[in-house]
């Protein structure tokens, strides 16, 4: 019963002492009074539906109760093979982030390899160009249609702008480099040369791309407490973003595109909390610094970005 008994201790810790466990736990799992005592005196074991349901009620890590030093138990994303998938996904994405964000403190940490997903939820062009290119990238059977006869729900839209609002209610902390808007600019460039994107469409999403740089380079000019991007030209970023509550932390690690492993394991969390913090250390704060410093980081991405139209568009000159 050693286990039950961490269990049971991991509870009490989450209850008043002036409330009775065995009340309690009788209301959550909807059992009896003698039942929930004969558990509370460890006469009869909880079932594995009856652990998870209090776990998920008192907020408790089953990770770092029971696990092995060395192993990790996580959470994942669904897997997303049809647009169908691509809606689970983001609706629940949105359900799970929501939820960890309710406290009006909560921290976003977010290291930067491709452009923070959050970016393209506003319904533009490149909202529904990151859709193509995820459900071309993750389903391999998927029908090749041409980007301009793409077609999403309307409920995408509700769903990521729900993440959307999220995020712009959470104090973020993103990490970038030189590199973070490669991804973007080359699946634009990989379409086109594809055939499924037409010179009109490519030209229209990197305007776009130059937008989203825009934006956020007004956002490190306005008083706003709940915003810092910072500039790392030391190391490889990874997509890996860290949630930081009152409560916890809640790690989410890419496996893919958009597959995530989610784990509130204390040890990994608090060793990824001080990496972030020792990332923003070795970083240039863009909010904080001077306007040569942000021109020199903008004017680099927006220099990348008219490379990328000018590579394009000579390809129709050469046709000719």
């Amino acid at each position: 019963m050693k286990h039950q008994e961490s269990f049971l201790k991991a509870i009490r810790s989450k209850i008043s002492k002036s409330h009775s466990l065995i009340d309690e736990i009788a209301a959550i799992l909807e059992i009896s009074y003698d039942a929930s005592h004969r558990r509370i005196s460890q006469k009869s074991k909880f079932s594995i539906d009856e652990t998870i349901k209090l776990a998920n009620h008192f907020n408790i890590s089953l990770d770092n109760l029971f696990s092995k030093k060395g192993k990790v138990i996580v959470d994942k994303t669904i897997e997303i093979e049809t647009l169908k998938d691509m809606l689970e996904y983001f609706k629940s994405s949105a359900e799970n982030i929501e939820a960890l964000t309710k406290n009006k403190k909560t921290k976003l940490f977010y290291s930067a390899k491709d452009i923070p997903l959050f970016y393209f939820m506003d319904g533009t062009i490149l909202s529904k160009f990151k859709a193509f290119v995820w459900l071309n990238l993750l389903n391999t059977n998927q029908k090749k249609v041409a980007f301009e006869n793409f077609v999403i729900d309307e409920s995408f839209t509700e769903y990521m702008q729900k993440l959307k609002n999220v995020y712009e209610n959470t104090f973020v902390n993103e990490v970038w480099n030189d590199t973070t808007i490669n991804s973007s600019l080359q699946q634009i460039l990989y379409f086109y040369e594809a055939g499924l994107l037409s010179l009109k469409s490519a030209n229209a999403l990197c305007v776009d791309l130059k937008r989203i740089i825009n934006v956020i380079k007004a956002k490190c000019n306005e008083p706003n407490d709940k915003f810092s991007i910072y500039y790392n030209e030391l190391i490889l970023l990874n997509n890996n973003m860290l949630l930081e509550t009152d409560e916890k932390l809640t790690m989410f690690i890419p496996y893919t595109l958009l597959g995530y492993f989610i784990t509130d394991n204390e040890e990994s969390c608090n060793n990824v909390h001080k990496f972030f913090k020792q990332q923003i250390l070795n970083s240039i704060p863009l909010g904080q610094s001077g306007i040569k410093e942000q021109n020199l980081f903008f004017n680099r991405a927006v220099r990348k970005i008219d490379y990328y139209i000018e590579k394009i568009n000579s390809q129709v000159d050469l046709q000719f």
